[in-house]
């Protein structure tokens, strides 16, 4: 079969993720666009790339299938278990990044560290120290493993903990923690990832709840997490009792999914 008749066939299997065919192709002959375009008459062994198109087909994740995933413009290793990084949380961080910039934080933590993806490129730009806690233990050897590649494990301190067994005081506290209804339907891809990372109870803001509150008794001057698109409201009124100024941050969609509140 030709490179061009596979990708035609592969694109008709996947309907509206016909997409998802050509990224596939690409990764597995680990060629680009342009090549297979040019050599799109080139007979292959089409056997392995239809078991990777079935494999998507059947609900694992593109960064599952070849353990790794793109963010801010670099690449993370990962695997089944522990949450695929996504473009949205690049919101938060931008904003983190400028925040941290202004200010001299020296007590750092991030809650829910997962891949690590925040934390490494927060110590990778600024070269700032880092504690990070995550109840996963697959994520504590991802992270690790991320920190390693990206040469900033000398200041990242991953621990493998729940966040409200943590003792002291912290300057700044992020996350990226679970804020979807529990019975919220997702799709058999997002199905796959860990549900601990993404329910975060049965109103969806339970888990940002609690974190607002250990930033309360741990001191934090400031916070910033990522949330849901419909819960600025109720955030709003969680965080106007323990901090002075608030900022809410929209996506490219024009729905709001990070804050970063400060006393």
């Amino acid at each position: 079969m030709t490179i061009k008749q596979a990708l035609i066939l592969a694109k008709d299997t996947l309907l509206e993720h016909k997409n998802e065919a050509l990224f596939i192709l690409c990764e597995h002959l680990q060629k680009d666009r342009a090549w297979l375009f040019l050599n799109e008459n080139l007979e292959f062994d089409e056997k392995p790339y239809f078991k990777l198109i079935k494999r998507f087909q059947n609900g694992e994740p593109f960064e599952y299938i070849f353990k790794k995933a793109n963010f801010w413009g670099l690449e993370f290793y990962i695997e089944k278990g522990v949450l695929i990084p996504r473009y949205d949380s690049e919101i938060l961080l931008t904003h983190l990044i400028s925040t941290c910039q202004k200010h001299s934080y020296k007590n750092i933590l991030e809650i829910g560290f997962g891949s690590g993806i925040l934390s490494i490129v927060l110590a990778k730009t600024l070269h700032l120290k880092i504690q990070a806690c995550d109840i996963n233990p697959l994520a504590l050897q991802i992270a690790k493993k991320n920190a390693k590649i990206h040469k900033v494990d000398h200041l990242i301190d991953f621990t493998l903990c729940d966040f409200k067994d943590l003792k002291g005081n912290f300057d700044l506290i992020f996350s990226n923690p679970p804020y979807i209804k529990n019975d919220y339907k997702l799709d058999i891809w997002v199905q796959n990832e860990p549900k601990e990372a993404l329910f975060g109870g049965v109103k969806g803001y339970e888990i940002l709840e609690q974190i607002i509150h250990f930033s309360s008794r741990t001191k934090a001057k400031t916070l910033a997490c990522e949330f849901g698109y419909n819960q600025k409201e109720i955030l709003s009124q969680l965080l106007q009792d323990k901090f002075s100024h608030i900022s809410f941050f929209q996506d490219e969609q024009g729905f709001d999914r990070a804050f970063i509140a400060s006393k």
